[in-house]
């Protein structure tokens, strides 16, 4: 099983992402969008989650999966590589950073937030970006 887990690092907003401060994902008549549960369940519970956590909840939220069945299909949902958090709209399209602290556990920081400016300079993280949005952005 692959993890998408990180520690100690910070994931910033895409180098193409044009927000100067942190947006909160719409909400959408049919259901919930990716962006919509990871900011309610990080904002509801920062550093509740691991990435791993994070990404099969929201899995298990959008196919109606019963807690009965959930560790089985944790299992099958981690059998192929799923994209980490730099993938995420949050940090490619509405600006929320990605801290994860020294035990992998995860919290939303928001661009153009005092915090933000503070991990961005933290040397005692790893520092990354989200993945640009577009193949034209990145080689701009």
């Amino acid at each position: 099983m692959g993890t998408t887990n990180y520690k100690s690092t910070f994931i910033q907003v895409a180098d193409d992402n044009a927000v100067t401060s942190a947006q909160i994902p719409p909400s959408s008549d049919s259901g919930p969008s990716i962006a919509e549960l990871e900011y309610q369940l990080l904002s509801e519970h920062p550093y509740g989650y691991t990435s791993d956590d994070l990404l099969f909840e929201v899995y298990a939220l959008r196919h109606g999966i019963p807690d009965a069945d959930r560790e089985e299909a944790r299992k099958e949902f981690f059998a192929k590589n799923q994209a980490c958090l730099r993938a995420s709209p949050l940090a490619k399209r509405y600006g929320w950073g990605f801290h994860h602290d020294a035990d992998g556990k995860v919290a939303l920081v928001g661009v153009g937030t005092d915090r933000y400016a503070e991990l961005v300079a933290d040397p005692a993280l790893e520092h990354i970006k989200a993945m640009r949005s577009s193949r034209a952005a990145a080689n701009a």
